[in-house]
């Protein structure tokens, strides 16, 4: 935990370090520069997605083999970025790679099901405990179409989300989100807000944002909205926020959630995108023991394929199978696809997989927290499965408000800088966290601690 009485640092000194840092990171990058230059004469912004883009130019990738990734400049990297979470199997699995190549040659794509997807659903089906699954392709997919599997079981429109969840990028969900703290508001009524422009407001309104790690804050908006004839359809949250570092559920959090869920008839939804299959074999669900109504995958699941899916009770996903709710897509449950997940959930992803996750990360959350308490630096470590992240704050953060108002934003910036020089890739920005897989080891494990011990000691210096 947090150091109780850390070393004031010297922030001039911190901008000195971020400057001095910046410049070499442009200095090994020039061929990401050129490909920048090339990029943006095609490309929006010169990448294909907005969390791919760095000021002044984005870092292009050649090759990932296991646990390391080469930039388009030769540069080598552990990899803890891991595709935001998306390749726990590490790179050019062996066996994701003989389960593709095999399945290739045979048809890449029918719109049809294959038995792989029949595998992968019944595996999915023993790990959650839940009796029914559909098929997307990609995380955003499958928050939209459980949403909407929610408003027709149901039959309200209504949804309700945790302030500063981020659970993919259609209209309904890119409500609250990057909040800026002077706009967040009062607590037991938080305002919903769109997150960037073209997100038409009578759809901001139907969702509805409440704090985390706050049942009772939960439950009396709940019954405001109930009182006003705007009873929830569903909550979707992640049982562990993983986009402000990692915040985990304190005791009792989500029983509490789930028993105020049920007791309201509103569809407890687990978007376990990050989570799932990262965290445990069941995700979320099987390491916190609390079971929503669905759970929604992509990441992981497709061993660095497009990947997604839905899984749901019977009941609630009835209004599917009696063609109430329509869940569609051409290209749901790709053979590709299917094939990679069959192989990662069968041969990759086993209970040795996640006894070597749970290592490495008690290893390096250990690492990182006796560097801390060595520099006597404001910040702790923590970590969960193949998740984890150091939090430069001088309090516990336990919802978007505490992070807002306790984090240290010029430290983050920095540590990102100091390790994408010293062979660490991490993800950009400072609401990331750590993605291990598989293939690392206590080597690139005692890599990553030992950057973190030298930015410490020249913070102190």
């Amino acid at each position: 935990m947090a150091v109780e009485t850390p070393a004031q640092l010297d922030r001039e000194r911190i901008r000195e370090l971020i400057e001095r840092e910046s410049g070499r990171l442009d200095a090994r990058t020039q061929g990401s520069a050129a490909m920048y230059r090339r990029a943006r004469e095609s490309l929006s912004g010169g990448v294909g997605s907005s969390y791919q883009a760095r000021d002044p130019w984005p870092i292009y990738l050649t090759t990932g083999e296991g646990p390391v990734v080469y930039d388009i400049d030769g540069n080598r990297m552990w990899d803890f970025h891991n595709a935001f979470g998306s390749m726990v199997q590490g790179h050019g699995h062996p066996a994701i790679v003989r389960a593709v190549s095999e399945r290739v040659g045979l048809g890449t794509h029918f719109a049809a099901t294959t038995e792989d997807g029949v595998v992968v659903a019944e595996e999915l089906k023993r790990r959650w405990g839940l009796d029914r699954w559909r098929y997307v392709n990609s995380g955003s997919e499958a928050t939209m179409d459980a949403i909407r599997i929610a408003r027709g079981y149901t039959g309200r429109d209504t949804i309700l989300k945790i302030f500063g969840s981020y659970h993919g990028h259609h209209d309904a969900v890119m409500v609250s989100i990057g909040v800026e703290y002077d706009r967040i508001g009062d607590r037991e009524n938080y305002a919903s807000l769109p997150y960037g422009a073209g997100i038409p407001e009578a759809v901001v309104d139907l969702t509805i944002a409440v704090p985390f790690n706050d049942a009772g804050a939960m439950e009396r908006r709940i019954k405001r909205l109930d009182a006003e004839g705007r009873k929830p359809a569903c909550v979707i949250m992640e049982a562990a926020m993983m986009n402000l570092g990692v915040v985990l559920p304190e005791p009792g959090y989500l029983e509490e959630v789930r028993e105020i869920t049920r007791r309201h008839g509103i569809v407890l939804i687990f978007d376990e995108v990050k989570t799932g299959l990262a965290i445990a074999a069941g995700g979320a669900t099987e390491r916190f023991g609390v079971k929503p109504d669905m759970v929604t995958l992509a990441k992981t699941l497709g061993g660095g394929l497009p990947a997604g899916a839905i899984g749901g009770t019977e009941e609630v996903m009835s209004v599917v199978e009696n063609g109430t709710v329509y869940q569609v897509g051409t290209y749901n449950g790709n053979p590709l696809v299917m094939a990679a997940a069959r192989a990662s959930l069968c041969a990759v992803m086993t209970p040795e997989a996640y006894a070597h996750l749970d290592d490495l990360n008690d290893r390096i959350v250990s690492g990182c927290q006796a560097v801390i308490e060595r520099h006597n630096l404001s910040g702790y470590a923590v970590g969960i499965g193949a998740k984890g992240c150091v939090t430069f704050s001088p309090t516990k953060i336990v919802d978007y408000e505490t992070f807002k108002a306790n984090q240290d934003v010029e430290v983050t910036e920095l540590a990102w800088l100091y390790n994408m020089n010293r062979g660490i890739f991490m993800t950009p920005g400072r609401e990331e966290e750590w993605t291990l897989s598989v293939s690392h080891t206590h080597e690139a494990i005692d890599a990553y601690v030992g950057v973190f011990d030298e930015m410490a000691r020249e913070l102190k210096a």
